[in-house]
């Protein structure tokens, strides 16, 4: 197939805080492990609502992480990939985001989308599923196996949001007994349909609860909401030499000496850190082939539940609204081609 000449790409820009403006500027130039992608597919999460609350008003940026898209270029050093290849990735932050029609791409964290899934099922996938699988297996210290680490319990704070929905059924591939949180009726079904064995309800002790189940302690706790409103309780119940790790920012210090007679650990989790920081980049596509076979063994589905047709500012800022709404259940995807 040849390469296409993009001089110029297309995008939604945030301008101005909050507004999203449709603008053309020159294309990147490639490195030799990039790729150049025609976008067909993208997904939001809620950094990219943070991102734009938090824009300042004298700077424009293209937002998005998740993506799919067909290889349309390729830089010189590239040898995995080939134009034409249907490719996932989640991006990085020192780049253009995924509002646009083409991205470039560093090679090293895509991979070829899965088999039998659609492309919106696909673009739901990137973002959520690397950081699900770096917490669990990097950080957690849960062994990357089928069934291998059977006999374990994990408690998921948030189990049915993004990055819960994924964990739960990573976790459960992983062969753990698994403990998620919810707090409506659809959530609490929604978590249970991704695999896990109990619900909990967030509102309400958690401890009281797990205490109810006859479980005085917790090896492995995953919080993906309120780090500072959780953290106390759960550094309390975790086990001596256990992990306790989270995916959200602090507003206030926590008390990280309640871990330190028990040897326990605590542990951040934040998946942009290896591409701002240069640091095993390559693993993030090796992640997202594992996760794409997974997919096509049918061990693991894709959370997409929901689509919006074209890419434009009313649907940037549609799929912004429904997630900042709270109520949502699985992916928000905008069909871009």
């Amino acid at each position: 197939m040849e390469t296409k000449a993009i001089a110029f790409n297309t995008g939604f820009a945030l301008i101005e805080g909050n507004h999203f403006e449709e603008i053309m500027w020159q294309t990147e130039s490639l490195s030799p492990l990039d790729v150049l992608v025609e976008v067909h597919a993208i997904s939001v999460n809620p950094v990219d609502t943070k991102l734009r609350q938090s824009a300042s008003t004298d700077q424009w940026r293209v937002l998005g992480f998740d993506a799919v898209g067909e290889i349309i270029e390729c830089g010189s050093d590239v040898s995995d990939f080939s134009i034409g290849d249907m490719i996932m990735y989640s991006g990085t932050e020192k780049r253009a985001g995924s509002y646009a029609e083409h991205q470039v791409v560093d090679s090293r964290i895509v991979a070829n989308i899965p088999k039998n899934i659609s492309i919106e099922e696909a673009a739901a996938l990137p973002l959520t599923s690397i950081t699900a699988y770096e917490v669990l297996f990097e950080k957690l210290g849960l062994i990357p196996e089928e069934n291998g680490n059977l006999d374990e319990n994990i408690l998921i704070v948030n189990g049915a949001g993004g990055v819960g929905s994924i964990a739960i059924q990573l976790a459960k591939w992983a062969g753990l007994n698994v403990l998620a949180t919810a707090s409506r009726p659809e959530t609490s079904q929604w978590i249970k349909q991704m695999g896990a064995d109990i619900s909990l309800d967030h509102r309400k002790d958690l401890v009281e609860q797990m205490r109810e189940l006859n479980l005085t302690e917790m090896k492995r706790i995953l919080l993906l909401h309120s780090t500072d409103y959780y953290f106390e309780s759960m550094a309390h119940f975790l086990a001596p030499f256990g992990h306790l790790a989270s995916i959200v920012a602090t507003t206030e210090p926590v008390n990280l000496s309640i871990l330190k007679n028990k040897s326990a650990s605590f542990d951040w989790e934040f998946m942009f850190a290896k591409t701002n920081y240069d640091y095993q980049i390559d693993s993030q596509g090796e992640i997202l082939k594992i996760i794409a076979q997974l997919i096509d063994d049918k061990k693991i589905v894709s959370t997409h539940t929901t689509t919006l047709e074209g890419l434009s500012s009313q649907t940037i800022f549609e799929a912004h609204r429904l997630l900042e709404t709270n109520r949502t259940l699985g992916k928000i995807v905008i069909r871009v081609k």
